[in-house]
C-alpha cells in the first residue's frame, strides 16, 4: 500500500487564521493549495485602496509568499481564481495577473462577487501549485 502524504500547514501569523480555523496554504506531498489571499500588508492593513492593480498586486505577492514556505514559487502555479467586486476592473486585475504569473499561464476564472469580508477590497486570490517529484 502506498504511504500517505504528511499534510504541511503553512501559517502566515494573520491573527484570523485560528479565529476562522484555516492556514494560509496547505501543502500535501506535491500539491499546495492557497487560501483566499487578500491586498494586506504585513500589519493587516488594506494595501492599494481604490486601486484594483495595487490590490491584485499585493494579493499576488502575498501568494508568492506562502508558496515559497511552502518550498515552491509562482511558476508551480497550475491555477488560479480570482474574485473581484467589480468585474469592469478585469483588466487592471488581469494585467497584475499576466506580470506576476506570464508564460506560466495557469488555467484561472475571474468571477465577481457582491462584497469580500472589508468592503474597501476589490479583489481576492486562490492558488493551487504542484511541485514535480515532491
Amino acid at each position: 500500500m502506498p504511504k500517505p502524504y504528511k499534510k504541511e500547514l503553512i501559517r502566515s501569523g494573520a491573527p484570523w487564521e485560528p479565529l476562522v480555523g484555516y492556514s494560509r496554504a496547505v501543502r500535501v506531498g506535491p500539491f499546495i493549495y492557497v487560501s483566499g489571499s487578500a491586498p494586506l500588508g504585513a500589519n493587516g492593513e488594506l494595501v492599494g485602496a481604490g486601486d484594483a492593480y495595487a490590490q491584485a498586486t499585493r494579493c499576488l505577492e502575498v501568494i508568492r509568499d506562502a508558496l515559497e514556505n511552502a518550498g515552491a514559487g509562482l511558476e508551480h502555479v497550475v491555477r488560479t481564481r480570482m474574485f473581484v467586486t467589480d468585474i469592469e476592473q478585469w483588466q487592471e486585475i488581469g494585467k497584475a495577473h499576466q506580470e506576476a504569473f506570464g508564460d506560466i499561464a495557469p488555467a484561472t476564472s475571474m468571477v465577481e462577487v457582491s462584497r469580500l469580508i472589508d468592503p474597501a477590497m476589490l479583489v481576492e486570490i486562490e492558488a493551487d501549485a504542484i511541485v514535480v517529484g515532491g
